[in-house]
């Protein structure tokens, strides 16, 4: 039985035989708490004769008549589908039935405001969603037209893809919005956000000629925070920029941003509607890592409004062409339309520490994935069809050059406008642009898996200068795929200021196993020479062992941010791959944080050195390491420029760490007010951290938590007090926690991922021991029962990872070998997790031995 899901091949099936036109839809959202009424009505050709479905998610269907005649629906509406027979050249069907709303943050998501009792509403749709609010093709090629009747309390905003219309008076304080109809799209990019939200509107010229009118929302209780202003601002810089860059003008009638309440992502693209984690709205201060990266996804999805919306893959195994193109060209738009001008070190420092990190697990894929299926797709937005995807698309640029790639995909944009397209359509246009052909630089970065390592071979004379440079490309034993990489090498020597910066840099094409570079022969070796120089590549580099030496002694001289971001990222990950001591890595960052001066790059090097102490050096040496980390952090703190970002970090990063009684009484202190430090302001937020880091110190208790709660009685207040509950460090709590989870499914999804960050918060990891029998024992149905965003966030977040040893590596191993038939989504997680635990004991294995 197909259950919810949905097939490639039954997709290409339906689309031969359908083609939608336009979609009716009216809702009633006032019938009550649980579900809504739900009337479509679809228009949609067909080969006559023929016999195919149309997919709804939803508790009960009412009626279902086609072409005018009545179909019983206790026949016809099974496993999500309606069975539709005998149909004609020119079909209408018209389904009525009442669906449910959702507290998974899939479908339509209810939130209830903790503050002031108001009802909030906001769709989620991607991947197959739409189908839990409407009768739909299911299926991103399908496009139609979309018009929305919607029926709500009158004093409420409602919100859809096209401009709102006036309301109509529908009965006692109930009003109705008849939208206008979408121009032909996707069903996954339709939505609907409605209830009491705050507004405030502005508008822009677009390249055309027409007015935009922008709108920026958030919840009442939320609006005090809400710095619009800003969001209008970094809007307009994005919507001059791509439409130059596009030779497009935006392509739909409004554009507007809603910070929705309890949403699982960062946001989503929706046209001319798109949705935004509310955490984006800052009621406390945040790092300026945040701050850019709410910028980035600004970006992002703006850049789908052309790549995604306007054109639309026509399957899921194009995903990564939609988010990479985003990621690439939000990026871009940062760096060269806004202040955040070293956006590519932020990309360098997070995004692709992401890709490599995920390129180097067992279920790694093509960039192009084979997506079999509907849960194929769930699982594969990752690292790869973001991070690699976008990094590759950067080096494409690189090859072809960024004037060739922009005239590529304006062509591509006015050429299939309003329509689907695969990977082929945009690739013939970059060729016709650039000149290049791609089809083996195509096959050989799409179509196979796994991350190269390059390394440089350098010989010198008694002199010191160069005879032979060489770079040497390997690949690992599973994806021995050797590529071709557009890079730079940079020589690096230091200045009479001490700083350490470049002095030559060399761009070439590298291929092969061996690429001898001659241009660099005959010059002087430079203190550091570093491979990937600008980050061009996708590629892990290592440094020689005079370059190694000179980079651990004076990293933080090195004046170029994103070549600093690169000797990290190489340190990380000689570290992850077991060449290096762990010890050392967080030798290495406690020695040079302190002068980073990147927040992302010290966001990212921080967690990175988290991990390193807690799962990566040697167990005998863990608790002492944990101890000096959190010691140097805490000196670091005392001793950072008052106000600063990296003082802010290091502060908190330090209450996550915390395990000593010296540790926890500077924790306390500040809590108290007892210790002060210049320019850090203990406000509402921060206060939940150092309280978290109290907690699993076992220095505050459950009424310590209840009472910052009552302090702090907000919808955040909740989150944050169900991950302070589930970080209490005893074995009953923990039981609790878990139990909250596994046992009962009422919790909405932003508990659910608080309290699996709070139940994986651990001092002594051995407190989890007893949870992993508990954990194998449960998984199955949990996947079975709950939605995949529930059920993804159980299986990942339950997994006892702080354990780091042996005996959890044979019980993942175990129930693998005893479960060949379990879904493979849930094994994929499950691999991965059993990747993660191999990784650190390895790992540790070479501290040991250090």
């Amino acid at each position: 039985m197909p259950g919810q899901n949905l097939t490639r091949t039954e997709a290409i099936e339906r689309a031969d035989i359908v083609a939608a036109q336009s979609y009716e839809i009216s809702l009633d959202l006032t019938t009550g708490p649980t579900t809504f009424a739900s009337t479509t009505t679809v228009r949609f050709t067909a080969r006559p004769g023929a016999a195919t479905f149309i997919d709804l998610v939803a508790p009960t269907v009412h009626s279902v008549r086609l072409n005018g005649r009545d179909l019983e629906p206790a026949t016809v509406f099974a496993d999500s589908r309606i069975t539709l027979t005998d149909l004609a050249a020119d079909n209408e069907l018209v389904v009525v039935a009442d669906a449910a709303y959702t507290n998974s943050g899939e479908g339509l998501h209810r939130f209830v405001d903790p503050v002031d009792g108001e009802v909030y509403l906001y769709t989620q749709f991607e991947v197959p969603d739409s189908r839990r609010v409407f009768a739909v093709f299911e299926q991103p090629d399908l496009k139609a037209t979309f018009q929305l009747t919607v029926t709500a309390p009158s004093r409420w905003h409602v919100v859809s893809n096209q401009p709102t219309p006036e309301p109509v008076a529908a009965g006692t304080d109930v009003a109705t919005w008849t939208f206008e109809p979408t121009p032909r799209i996707s069903s996954y990019i339709t939505a609907l956000v409605a209830g009491p939200y705050v507004v405030e509107r502005s508008e822009l010229t677009s390249r055309d000629g027409r007015v935009v009118p922008l709108g920026v929302f958030c919840r009442a209780s939320l609006a005090e925070f809400l710095d619009a202003d800003y969001i209008f601002d970094k809007t307009r810089q994005g919507f001059a920029f791509y439409e130059e860059k596009f030779d497009y003008a935006y392509p739909f009638d409004k554009y507007d941003q809603l910070f929705v309440p309890e949403f699982n992502a960062g946001a989503m693209e929706n046209a001319g509607c798109v949705t935004f984690t509310e955490t984006y709205v800052f009621r406390s201060k945040v790092t300026d890592a945040i701050k850019e990266r709410r910028v980035v996804t600004i970006l992002h999805e703006l850049a789908h409004m052309w790549f995604g919306d306007l054109v639309t893959m026509k399957w899921w195994n194009d995903l990564w062409l939609n988010e990479s193109f985003a990621e690439w060209a939000s990026t871009l738009a940062t760096a060269e339309a806004t202040e955040w001008t070293h956006a590519w070190t932020t990309f360098a420092s997070m995004e692709k520490s992401w890709a490599y990190r995920q390129d180097q697990l067992p279920s790694t894929h093509p960039i192009v994935a084979t997506i079999n299926d509907l849960e194929d797709v769930q699982v594969n937005f990752d690292g790869i069809t973001y991070a690699k995807g976008g990094s590759v698309l950067k080096q494409l640029v690189a090859w072809v050059g960024i004037d060739a790639f922009m005239a590529g995909v304006a062509r591509y944009f006015a050429k299939h406008a309003y329509g689907s397209t695969e990977l082929s359509d945009l690739l013939v246009e970059l060729e016709a642009t650039s000149g290049r052909d791609l089809s083996g630089w195509a096959k050989a970065w799409l179509e196979t898996a796994g991350v190269n390592t390059l390394r440089p071979e350098i010989e010198v004379d008694e002199s010191g200068t160069i005879t032979t440079f060489a770079v040497l490309q390997s690949a690992p034993q599973d994806y021995p795929t050797i590529r071709p990489h557009r890079l730079a090498i940079g020589f690096y020597d230091i200045d009479a200021t001490g700083s350490l910066v470049r002095t030559h840099r060399e761009e070439l094409d590298v291929d092969g196993t061996r690429t001898d570079v001659p241009a660099l022969v005959g010059r002087a070796r430079p203190a550091m020479v570093l491979l990937n120089d600008d980050d061009l590549a996708y590629a892990k580099v290592r440094l020689d062992d005079t370059s190694l030496a000179v980079a651990t002694e004076h990293l933080s001289d090195i004046a170029d941010p994103l070549a600093r971001a690169l000797v990290w990222g190489s340190a990380w990950d000689a570290t992850r791959d077991g060449e290096t001591p762990a010890s050392l890595y967080v030798r290495l960052v406690l020695g040079n944080i302190a002068t980073e001066s990147e927040s992302t790059t010290i966001r990212t090097t921080l967690a990175q050195l988290a991990l390193a102490a807690r799962s990566y050096v040697a167990p005998s040496a863990r608790a002492a390491t944990v101890a000096t980390v959190g010691d140097t952090l805490w000196a670091l703190a005392l001793e950072a420029v008052a106000g600063s970002d990296a003082q802010f970090q290091l502060v908190k990063y330090f209450a996550s760490i915390a395990s000593t009684d010296v540790h926890l009484d500077a924790l306390q202190s500040l809590v108290d007010g007892t210790i002060e430090l210049d320019g850090l302001v203990i406000d509402t937020d921060l206060r939940w951290e150092l309280l978290d880091g109290l907690v699993g110190g076992g220095r505050a208790t459950q009424a310590d938590i209840d009472a910052a709660l009552a302090a702090d009685s907000t919808a955040s207040g909740q989150q944050a007090a169900a991950r302070a509950t589930a970080t209490l460090p005893t074995p009953e709590a923990k039981r609790a926690a878990f139990d909250s989870l596994v046992l009962s499914d009422t919790a909405p999804n932003a508990i659910v991922r608080a309290t699996t960050l709070g139940f994986l918060h651990v001092s002594d990891p051995t407190v989890l021991a007893p949870f992993v029998e508990l954990y194998f024992d449960a998984i199955e149905r949990l996947w079975e029962e709950r939605s995949y965003s529930i059920a993804e966030t159980l299986v990942e977040g339950l997994f006892p990872a702080p354990l780091a040893d042996e005996s959890l590596r044979s019980a993942t191993q175990g129930w693998l070998d005893t479960h060949p038939d379990a879904a493979p989504a849930l094994r994929r997680l499950v691999i991965e997790s059993l990747a993660g635990v191999e990784r650190a004991l390895a790992a540790q294995a070479v501290d040991a031995r250090a």
